[in-house]
């Protein structure tokens, strides 16, 4: 049964770092698209400066909570929790993100 819970802890792990390098790649697109555009782009590189905080702290849970599934089940339990809780700031925050610069359909 530990096996179980370790293995649903290392997906939920996984799938929480992706969604946070998600949000800091679209960052770093954005960030980089604002800075070809020079002075006009200022106001898009100013957000994503403000943005950088929260992708890094859920980049950087997401990252401790893949390494607590290295241990025994209570820590498997405690990275299912943080891996959940910072995927979910990750995934609101890019969801966020998108929808304010979302172009064209």
């Amino acid at each position: 049964m530990d096996w179980l819970v370790n293995l649903i802890a290392v997906i939920v792990a996984l799938a929480s770092v992706l969604a946070a390098l998600g949000h800091v790649g679209y960052l770093a697109l954005l960030n980089s698209a604002a800075g070809k555009r020079g002075a006009s782009g200022a106001p898009v590189g100013q957000y994503v400066r403000s943005r950088w905080a929260v992708a890094g702290g859920t980049t950087a849970a997401s990252l401790f909570a893949w390494l607590l599934t290295s241990g025994g089940t209570t820590l498997d339990i405690v990275a299912i929790l943080v891996a959940a809780g910072s995927g979910a700031v990750a995934t609101k925050a890019l969801q966020s993100t998108r929808d304010r610069y979302r172009t064209g359909g």
